[in-house]
């Protein structure tokens, strides 16, 4: 028999779990007569409160919940990198749950970081409806991170996406690209403004927008390049919703014999790991990740402390990173049937189109870049 959970003394004792854990907080809210039936409830199933649990549970808790929507974005652990760094040397551990990209998850896991009574919440890449925040923030103070919110108790810390997203179109259209499509990222954190972004962009440039719906994932990458090679083979430049995003685009042009940078230039954003691999190359706009996760910890900490009332805004600026993906066009891409089908499906880990781009003969220096202007980290404050 595994061990008796709160749950279990909830029913056996015939009370809710709330009132459960008023008991083992030795709450004066609860009634003698119903705090001596869970009392009992609990020594009949030896039923022993997690020491975690009852310091989470404390008025001064030094844990911070943190939501991560997506575990397969490098993204996300970047930002968590720099969250637990700064957590950590003020004294606090954090809690994680993740919300898989999806909104009813995020709110399930927002409900069990809510249950520990965190010292606070730091939201990354939040998908959920803004009511959802903001009742959270009735209870703990939230930041969330690249995500936008007037909410005035809703801290935020993001990038200036539609500053990355002009980036990443000024520079395509300065090697001479006209056709430029944009992969969006759905309902990704960001993504709608990314693609204001790039909108205004195109128009500034006299350019017609083309947006194919799309994802912040590989796959989403793979089926957005095969939508646009099969309704806009004249593209010859692809701003992707991410980096994950791009690789899977890239993926599915070389597999309809588009090379890139040779017929279709391909732009990320984010800078992850992942852009700067040597086989992957990927010309990509930074997020300053580690310094936005340092950020959000400091705005919360601002909060629970009091030193603050009104909400934060935090917003820094990205950068461009230019690197083999980019060129300037030389002829329209022609999309063609895919050579080698693969049968089960697109797979997240397959390489071998990626790893036939020619590469630096000494290697590739993550310092080094096609313009002295362009630094990998640099942030414009």
């Amino acid at each position: 028999m595994g061990r008796s959970t709160m749950a279990d003394v909830a029913v056996r004792a015939g009370v809710s779990r709330a009132l459960v854990s008023l008991v083992m907080r030795d709450s004066p809210k609860v009634s003698p007569h119903r705090r001596a039936a869970v009392l009992a409830a609990a020594a009949e199933l030896g039923y022993r409160p997690h020491a975690l649990a009852r310091q989470l549970a404390s008025r001064d808790s030094t844990v911070i919940g943190v939501l991560v929507s997506d575990l397969h974005n490098q993204f996300f652990a970047d930002l968590v990198d720099g969250v637990d760094e700064a957590a950590q040397e003020q004294g606090f551990s954090l809690l994680l749950q993740t919300g898989q990209r999806r909104a009813a998850r995020e709110e399930q896991a927002i409900d069990t970081l809510l249950s520990f009574s965190p010292a606070g919440l730091v939201l990354l890449g939040p998908v959920v409806a803004t009511r959802v925040m903001a009742a959270a923030a009735q209870q703990s103070p939230v930041v969330a991170v690249t995500r936008s919110s007037r909410h005035p108790n809703v801290d935020t810390v993001t990038d200036d996406s539609e500053a990355g997203a002009r980036l990443a179109v000024t520079h395509l259209a300065g090697l001479g690209h006209r056709r430029i499509a944009h992969l969006d990222g759905g309902n990704g954190a960001q993504a709608a403004v990314r693609r204001r972004g790039y909108v205004e962009a195109m128009a500034g440039f006299g350019l017609e927008p083309l947006i194919v719906p799309s994802e912040y994932t590989e796959i989403g990458g793979v089926l957005g390049a095969r939508t646009l090679l099969d309704s806009a083979p004249e593209t010859t430049a692809l701003f992707c919703a991410n980096d994950l995003n791009a690789v899977g685009a890239i993926a599915e042009l070389e597999d309809r014999r588009v090379s890139v940078p040779g017929h279709m230039s391909v732009v990320g954003y984010d800078n992850t790991a992942l852009a700067a691999l040597r086989h992957v190359s990927l010309t990509t706009i930074h997020q300053p990740r580690h310094q936005m996760g340092r950020l959000a910890v400091e705005v919360l900490l601002a909060r629970i402390r009091g030193e603050r009332d009104s909400p934060a805004r935090l917003q820094l600026d990205p950068t461009l990173v230019v690197r083999k993906t980019t060129a300037a066009p030389r002829t329209q891409p022609r999309a063609t049937a895919r050579t080698q089908p693969h049968p089960g499906g697109f797979d997240v880990n397959r390489q071998e189109s990626l790893a036939t781009r020619p590469q630096d003969p000494g290697g590739f220096d993550v310092n080094r870049q096609k313009s002295p202007n362009l630094q990998r980290d640099e942030v414009r404050s």
